[in-house]
């Protein structure tokens, strides 16, 4: 640990600790009054059983389905304002690609054979691939946002956390309920969601639809293709889900479960940073308009079904077992010179399917709690894309120039885990658990150029139609295997009912891989690896009326990929290497505090500080001579402090209870690239408010709300194809332009929700 943030870090906690300490002594000897005196229970699963939130020795925010209807929560990505130091934010290019970081670890990359960083999961099931990945919020119960790396119950891909995605389990009764969204930019959302009895308390029937609309906050200005839609950060999606549970004992559940999501909004373009040098089109007046050469055409296409199964042996052992299998497709188009003309054009497909496999069986005494499963994992993860260089190719000469890439990453993976949570006393405990994974990887790559203009696909623009046949050679066909041991070393200490310290040390590892991009036969990079060691407090005063966690951190992320990207003969080559080049550290301060300052007024805060950097980045010259670079290289997408102050205040009437809510939720100043970064987002502040109507005969209710209400302007995402000289300018990159582009946040938007339900 850094000596500064060392030294903060933990006079953060002290002071934290002695206030809160006082505050307790200082609390009536009576404290054990009901439950709905003060703050509501709330129960995760973050360590694979049904715990209370303040009993949980992990770092997790937690949010209900009534928390994000009151704040007007639409999409996944939103949630990260309520977590500390945690990134989700819509990826570059696409409207429902995610790109997610928890305390500077993470994954920006979308291209098939990257592994995650942060594990997302629907109920229990592990999402591989991020296309598609922004999930529209759909009869959920409620989403976790688990920090730090879970590599002991979750796995590989977890070193910087889990975002876990979680619905509603069946109440019984018939239930209907039907919510209607307008909006500006014209927004329509119409969600409607049931369940009904087949056989009275045993068999249940359960169905969502959700049909999401809305026009776009800029156009595409130009564009050579005619009958294009020119709507710019659109959105269509139509979301499904349908549910049989089956419970003919008190003991057995079952649960089968089908959704599908097509998404049918544009292709996102971005905004040009710099004014082209081969086109005279202006940078655009708005931060969402753009120019394309590409059709403006997008698809995402989610399907998946899940099978769970849950046998309560006894009161203190049980039995569950998921199955699951998902496929996507996407076929997408990425202008990333985003101008009229054909200089740096990427047309993409994506195409992935997966299954797995979990048994888990968990048993419990008076003074235990014992987790263990097995885990299997079957996923194939194959695209294609072309990098369209028409005008670099007509200087040279020919009808065109593509750099055509395509291939699959397909892996397999088994684990077996175990964790024991021990009570020696009343107040001492300690957990150690761990996991065992072997991972199983095969690959190929074909890259190559062609000279000419070449699509994925026939018909991919109006007339076109693609020679037959492999078009470049295999450059790459090779398979590896990793063993991985993840363990998790943990003591917690019970001060009294409302008051528990924990320390903890944890690991886990992102998969290895091969490199999807790759120009020859290269070896594959192992697995990343990162350890943490984490100390906190969960506790609750004055009567259970305010709630304070706190936790310390330290990381050290080793072996990280990263591409290197090494001179070619022409401006048209692409010749990248995949190594284990990095490694980086990471300490850092998370507080979450809720307080119930009456009845009536509930007032919150969820504050993030992180001081991460790159302490070795080793590349190799062009005389094969290592160097370190770490210099050049910031950790990404990882403000230094974020936080998120809120308040909501109920007001009682005869026309029913109204609950007023307000927000403001920082983020401090962050780069969108590890290695000379030219896109940095300066720090900046969303100020949400929002007005809650619910009904005195419980059935209908509305809301009112408006996010971003300053229409603050920041960037998400971006490309970088330049070169900046010491004068200002900049050198044009591949494709001859200068391609400096950057994707942007949502502006102001104002909604207004009714729902009826019975």
């Amino acid at each position: 640990m850094k000596q500064g943030i060392s030294k903060k870090s933990y006079l953060a906690f002290a002071i934290t600790a002695a206030i809160a300490s006082q505050s307790v002594n200082a609390q009536d000897a009576n404290a054990e009054q009901e439950a709905d005196a003060g703050l509501e229970r709330i129960e995760v699963t973050a360590r694979k059983s049904v715990e209370s939130l303040q009993e949980v020795p992990v770092a997790v925010t937690s949010i209900s389905a009534d928390e994000l209807s009151e704040r007007g929560i639409e999409v996944i990505t939103e949630v990260q304002q309520f977590s500390p130091n945690t990134t989700l934010q819509r990826s570059r290019g696409t409207n429902s690609t995610i790109t997610a970081f928890i305390r500077g670890v993470g994954q920006q990359d979308p291209l098939w054979g990257y592994e995650a960083g942060v594990g997302i999961y629907i109920d229990d099931v592990y999402m591989a691939r991020p296309q598609g990945a922004v999930l529209d919020l759909l009869d959920v119960e409620r989403v976790e946002v688990l920090r730090g790396p879970q590599g002991t119950l979750y796995g590989k891909n977890t070193i910087g956390g889990a975002i876990k995605y979680v619905t509603k389990e069946m109440s019984g009764d018939t239930e209907f309920k039907i919510q209607g969204t307008v909006g500006d930019y014209s927004q329509t959302d119409l969600k409607v969601t049931g369940q009904l009895p087949i056989i009275e308390d045993q068999l249940y029937f359960g169905f969502g639809v959700a049909s999401l609309e809305r026009d776009g906050f800029g156009e595409f200005l130009e564009s050579d293709l005619p009958g294009q839609d020119k709507e710019n950060y659109n959105k269509d999606v139509m979301a499904y889900r349908a549910t049989l549970e089956y419970r003919p004992t008190d003991e057995l559940f079952f649960r089968l479960n089908y959704d599908k999501t097509e998404d049918d909004s544009n292709a996102k373009g971005g905004y040009r940073l710099l004014p082209s040098i081969l086109t005279d089109a202006p940078v655009p007046d708005s931060v969402y308009d753009s120019y394309t050469s590409l059709p403006t055409w997008n698809e995402v296409e989610l399907e998946g079904i899940s099978f769970t199964a849950r046998w309560d042996i006894s009161d203190y052992t049980s039995l569950k077992y998921v199955a699951s299998s998902r496929e996507s497709y996407s076929p997408t188009n990425i202008d990333f010179d985003n101008t009229p003309l054909r200089i740096f054009d990427v047309p993409a497909i994506y195409d992935d399917e997966q299954t797995s496999h979990e048994l888990q069986l968990n048993n419990y005494g008076d003074n235990y709690k014992f987790v263990s499963g097995l885990y299997y994992y079957d996923g194939e993860s194959c695209g294609q894309f072309e990098a369209i260089l028409e005008v670099l190719g007509n200087a040279l000469g020919a009808p065109g120039l593509t750099r055509e890439v395509s291939g699959c990453n397909n892996s397999k993976s088994t684990a077996v885990y175990a964790q024991l949570s021990y009570d020696f006393t009343d107040k001492w405990s300690v957990t150690a658990g761990a996991r065992y994974t072997k991972d199983e990887k095969d690959a190929y790559v074909n890259n190559g150029l062609i000279f000419d203009t070449v699509y994925p696909e026939s018909g991919w623009i109006p007339g076109y139609v693609r020679p037959e046949g492999d078009l470049v050679p295999e450059v790459l066909n090779d398979d590896e295997e990793w063993s991985k041991f993840t363990p998790r070393l943990g003591v917690e200490y019970q001060a009294n009912d409302d008051l528990m310290f924990f320390a903890s040390f944890a690991q886990g590892f992102k998969s290895g891989t091969f490199n999807p991009r790759a120009t020859t036969a290269e070896p594959a990079a192992d697995p990343e690896e990162v350890d943490s060691f984490e100390i906190g407090m969960k506790s609750e005063w004055l009567d259970n009326r305010l709630r304070a966690n706190v936790t310390l951190f330290a990381l050290d992320h080793k072996d990280r990929q990263y591409i290197s990207v090494l001179p070619g003969e022409t401006a048209a080559d692409l010749n990248q290497r995949l190594g284990n080049i990095g490694e980086s550290d990471a300490t850092g301060v998370e507080i979450e505090m809720t307080y119930l300052a009456t009845d009536n007024l509930l007032l919150s805060a969820a504050i993030g500080t992180i001081d991460s950097e790159f302490k070795e980045v080793i590349d190799y010259d062009e005389n094969g001579e290592p160097f370190d670079k770490s210099d050049s290289f910031t950790i990404s997408n990882t403000p230094d402090y974020t936080f998120n102050l809120g308040a909501d205040y109920t007001v009682e009437s005869s026309y029913g209870d109204f609950v007023f809510n307000a927000s403001y939720y920082y983020r401090d100043d962050y780069v969108l690239f590890e290695e000379d970064s030219l896109l940095t987002q300066d720090g900046y502040g969303l100020l949400n408010l929002g007005i809650n109507w619910y009904g005195v005969d419980g059935n209908w209710s509305a809301g009112l709300h408006a996010k971003n209400v300053t229409d603050e302007e920041y960037m998400i995402g971006g490309y970088q194809f330049v070169a900046p000289q010491d004068d200002g300018s900049y050198l044009p990159g591949l494709g001859g332009d200068n391609t400096l582009i950057g994707y942007f946040g949502d502006p102001r938007t104002i909604s207004f929700t009714v729902t009826y339900q019975f």
